[in-house]
């Protein structure tokens, strides 16, 4: 149980011991199932737990100039880069930081390269194969029109020198079903190309350590892929799945306001700045202690500290009237939270820590008003 009054106020709590059973279980499905799994920044990027992550997986994947140096410098091993679009200025440092290059066209691999192979840095192509179950468009890299990756129809036969992979993302916190599905799309519409490449990256989306999801099915799909290409290296990158459910953002209630017999509790924390995805997304996270909906005596909408007017999510039935102090816990806001948030009005940004296996609180970040001013502008040296 965490001793929340060893931890600041706002503060993202995660837990080691939640953290190593996923960890775990992720190690399980790789050697079972014969894969590499390996951890995606762009979901969680606390680099000070890295040592912990270490000891299961040795790789991380980068979509950016500085993930791919994060993956060097503190994960301690070189990225797998994918980003929609490289430029001239950031490749040299791409390059330095990368193991395997993922390009998201056939123009950015013509163009970039001949760098990288100088360097034996694998290379290889996004791929499209038109289809997904992500039903939210915000989140669903084949919908109509993406921008992201190569369609079966304009990938030349044979392959460019130099591509030994293909790489494709389709899926959001999804079952190994619908991987079943989305691998039946890739093998009809790629495998002619198969022969032909070293490595197939399945991207992320893959929640193996979701509570219902079926990690026998997923041992046996990945299984049956290599028996069908033993002489290819299976590469799964999910984010989520390395921190579902491990820790929560803890708040206080500021103030309780009342309007048209709407009671609003107001927090110490922001939706728009520190949930951005309850807000981006038709998701409402759990409260600890309360349940979602109209029905029960205390009902409140929590309302975030900021000044937009949409930053609000209700409403929450709780079994007492709440009080101003009173802790309220969000929960599973470890990934996709920290790495989106925002100093959007220069609010008070909750800090960074850990719960050990030993009981004890290990603060990885406090915020200052420093870390506010000077995202915007330096102070001149003297």
């Amino acid at each position: 149980m965490i001793d929340f009054s060893q931890f600041p106020s706002p503060c993202y709590i995660m837990e080691e011991d939640l953290l190593r059973k996923n960890l775990s279980l992720i190690r399980s499905v790789k050697e079972q199932a014969g894969v590499e799994i390996i951890l995606a920044f762009k979901s969680f990027a606390i680099w000070r737990s890295f040592p912990i992550f270490r000891e299961y997986i040795e790789h991380s994947t980068a979509s950016s100039v500085y993930e791919a140096r994060l993956a060097l410098e503190e994960f301690g091993s070189k990225a797998h880069t994918y980003s929609p679009a490289y430029t001239e200025e950031e490749f040299p440092e791409i390059i330095r930081c990368s193991s395997h290059i993922t390009f998201n066209s056939l123009s950015q691999f013509h163009r970039f390269y001949s760098m990288a192979a100088k360097e034996g840095i694998s290379c290889g192509i996004r791929i499209n194969p038109e289809y997904s179950e992500v039903e939210t468009e915000l989140y669903d890299p084949c919908a109509p029109g993406t921008r992201f990756g190569v369609t079966s129809d304009l990938l030349p036969d044979p392959l460019p020198k130099g591509i030994e992979g293909f790489h494709c993302h389709c899926h959001c916190e999804s079952s190994s079903f619908e991987l079943e599905h989305t691998l039946q799309h890739i093998e009809e519409r790629f495998s002619c190309w198969f022969s032909r490449i070293k490595w197939l990256n399945l991207g992320g989306g893959h929640l193996m350590t979701g509570k219902d999801y079926d990690t026998d099915h997923l041992i046996a799909l990945l299984k049956g892929l290599k028996s069908r290409y033993p002489h290819l290296r299976i590469i799964l990158e999910p984010g989520s799945a390395f921190t579902w459910q491990t820790g929560v953002l803890t708040s206080e209630v500021v103030d309780i306001v009342e309007s048209r017999g709407i009671k609003t509790a107001i927090l110490n924390v922001s939706f728009t700045c520190h949930m951005p995805d309850c807000l981006e997304m038709p998701y409402q996270p759990a409260v600890r202690g309360a349940e979602m909906g109209d029905t029960g005596r205390y009902i409140y909408r929590l309302g975030g500290n900021s000044c937009l007017s949409g930053d609000y999510m209700g409403n929450w039935s709780f079994d007492h009237e709440l009080r101003i102090g009173e802790r309220i816990i969000f929960e599973d806001m470890i990934h996709y939270t920290m790495v989106k948030t925002t100093m959007f009005n220069g609010i008070h940004h909750p800090a960074i820590a850990l719960w050990t296996s030993g009981g004890k609180a290990e603060i990885y970040k406090q915020f200052r008003y420093e870390d506010y001013r000077d995202r915007m502008s330096l102070r001149e040296k003297k």
